[in-house]
C-alpha cells in the first residue's frame, strides 16, 4: 500500500447508503451490493440504506435527491449499469446530477481495470463525485469490479474525502 501525503489522524465512522441498480437482481441475488456491505462493515463504516433499483434514469436520480435530504448519509456507492449496453443508463443519471466531479476515480479505475480485464475497462464508465454535500461513487455491477473499487479507491480514500467535504 502506497503512503498517504498527509496521513488521516483521526479514523470516522462513515454513514453509506449502498445502491444496486440492475433490472434483475434481487436481495438473494445480489452479490455485489452485499460485498460492497461486507466491506464497508469491515472496514467500521455504517450501511445507513439498502436498495435495489430499476435501471431507469428518473428511479436512480429520485432515489438520488431523496437520500440527499439524509442527515444520516454521507455516502451513497452504486453498482451497475455503468457499461454501453441501451440500458446502461447510471452514469448518465449520476453525471447530469453531480455538482462536483473526482475524474480520478473513473480515470484510476478504468486504469486498474486495464491491467485485470485488458482493453475490455474502456467501456466501463465509473463515475464519482459530490451532490448535496454527499460523496457519490457508480461502480460497474460485477463483484470483480465492486472489489476492485471498494479496496483499491473508495475504502482507502473515503474517510479523507468525507471529512474534506466537511471542512469549511
Amino acid at each position: 500500500m502506497k503512503s498517504h501525503p498527509h496521513p488521516d489522524t483521526e479514523n470516522i465512522t462513515v454513514k453509506c447508503a449502498v445502491v444496486t441498480v440492475s433490472d434483475t437482481r434481487t436481495s438473494e441475488t445480489d452479490k455485489s451490493g452485499k460485498l460492497i456491505q461486507d466491506l464497508l462493515l469491515s472496514a467500521h463504516h455504517l450501511i445507513a440504506d439498502y436498495q435495489i433499483i430499476k435501471d431507469e434514469p428518473d428511479k436512480i436520480q429520485a432515489y438520488i435527491e431523496s437520500i440527499s435530504k439524509n442527515q444520516n448519509v454521507d455516502v451513497i456507492i452504486l453498482n451497475g449499469g455503468t457499461g454501453i449496453a441501451p440500458r446502461d443508463t447510471t452514469y448518465d443519471a449520476i453525471a447530469n446530477l453531480l455538482e462536483k466531479t473526482l475524474p480520478g476515480f473513473g480515470e484510476i479505475f478504468r486504469f486498474l481495470s486495464y491491467q485485470e480485464i485488458g482493453s475490455r475497462a474502456i467501456a466501463s464508465r465509473a463515475i464519482a463525485g459530490i451532490y448535496r454535500n454527499q460523496l457519490i461513487f457508480s461502480l460497474p455491477g460485477s463483484s470483480n469490479a465492486v472489489r476492485l473499487g471498494m479496496e483499491a479507491l473508495i475504502l482507502p480514500e473515503i474517510v479523507h474525502l468525507v471529512k474534506q467535504m466537511q471542512t469549511e
